[in-house]
């Protein structure tokens, strides 16, 4: 089972060493809208666009990737 794209994000933001103050920043939001980003299974393309500049990490790619490995899973 794939991870939730808001774990991920999360994992690459610790990856980074990056704070979640620095992220809430660079986002223009609160830190608490942050957290609530960590929380998501889903989100808008348009956030998910902009945490990747902003964290210089393709996310779209990963969905991609990971949609492509359930369809063989399925196809087997």
């Amino acid at each position: 089972m794939a991870k939730p794209i808001g774990e991920l994000i999360k994992e690459e933001l610790i990856n980074q060493h990056r704070t979640v103050t620095w992220f809430a920043h660079e986002l223009n939001c609160h830190r608490v809208n942050a957290y609530d980003i960590f929380k998501r299974e889903n989100m808008d393309l348009a956030l998910l666009i902009q945490i990747s500049k902003i964290l210089h990490k393709n996310f779209l790619r990963i969905l991609a990737d990971q949609v492509e490995d359930e369809c063989k899973i399925d196809g087997e």
